[in-house]
C-alpha cells in the first residue's frame, strides 16, 4: 500500500496533509476508547509498542513486491485489531510505518500523509463493521472463518480503494493509470486468502495459551464478550 514516489507531487499533496489530519483524529477516538474502555493508559502503551515493533517487521521482512501504482504488503491489519484492539492498532500501523520511513525508506516520506491515511481510515471502517457482525456475547477468540474474512475484505477493500484514489488525484484516468491501478488492486485482494487463515491460526494460538488470559498486553475482548 505504500504510494509510490511521484504519484501524487507538488501542490497537490496538501489534500494528504488534510487527510492524515483527519485520520489522526480518528487513531485520537481509537486510542480514547481503548484507554477508556479496555485497560488505560498503560495498556495502551504496552500494546502500542508491541504492534509498532509487528507492523515495522511487516514492511520490512514480510514479503512485497511493487505492482502497478503501490506496492504489495501483508500488513494483517485484521489480526492487529483483534489481538490488540483498534487503538493499538492504529497506534503502531502510524509510528511502525514512520519508523520505516525514518530509518530505512527516506524516499516515503513525502507520502506519508497518504499512506497512513490508506492505512487508519480502513481500520476504523473495519472496526465499525466488527461491532455489527461480531455478537456482543462472543470474544474474538472465537470469531468464525466469515466473520475473519469479512474484516480482512473490509479492510484490504479500503486500501485498495484509498489507493486508488490517490492514483487518480495524481494522473487522472488514462488509461496506463486505470490498467496499474487495477493490476494493484488485483494483487492486492490475494491478501485476503491468507489475512483471514492467518487471524484463526493467531487466535487459536491465544486461545491455548493460558497468558493471554487476562494480560493487558492484549484485548480484553480477545477472551470475553464485550461489556455489557
Amino acid at each position: 500500500m505504500h504510494i509510490e514516489p511521484g504519484v501524487v507531487d507538488g501542490a497537490k499533496l496538501a489534500l494528504s496533509y488534510a487527510t492524515a489530519a483527519a485520520a489522526g483524529g480518528l487513531l485520537l477516538k481509537m486510542s480514547w476508547d481503548t484507554i477508556r474502555n479496555d485497560g488505560g493508559v498503560a495498556a495502551l502503551a504496552m500494546r502500542s509498542v508491541a504492534t509498532t515493533l509487528l507492523v515495522f517487521s511487516f514492511f520490512e521482512i514480510f514479503p512485497h513486491h511493487a505492482v502497478g501504482v503501490s506496492e504489495v504488503h501483508l500488513i494483517l491489519g485484521s489480526t492487529l485489531y483483534l489481538m490488540f484492539g483498534a487503538g493499538p492498532a492504529a497506534i503502531g500501523l502510524a509510528l511502525g510505518l514512520l519508523v520505516q520511513g525514518l530509518f530505512f525508506a527516506p524516499f516515503d516520506l513525502p507520502q506519508y500523509g497518504m499512506n497512513v491515511t490508506t492505512l487508519l481510515v480502513p481500520l476504523y471502517a473495519m472496526s465499525l463493521i466488527a461491532r455489527r457482525i461480531i455478537p456482543a456475547g462472543t470474544a474474538y477468540k472465537d470469531v468464525s472463518y466469515k466473520q475473519a474474512l469479512a474484516l480482512s475484505t473490509s479492510y484490504q477493500g479500503g486500501i485498495v480503494m484509498w489507493v486508488g484514489f490517490w492514483a487518480l488525484y495524481g494522473h487522472g484516468f488514462g488509461a496506463e493509470n486505470l490498467s496499474q491501478i487495477a493490476a494493484f488492486g488485483a494483487a492486492y485482494m490475494l491478501v485476503i486468502i491468507v489475512e483471514p487463515i492467518a487471524d484463526l491460526a493467531v487466535l487459536a494460538i491465544a486461545k491455548n495459551v493460558s497468558g493471554t488470559i487476562g494480560n493487558p498486553m492484549f484485548n480484553g475482548r480477545l477472551h470475553r464478550p464485550a461489556a455489557a
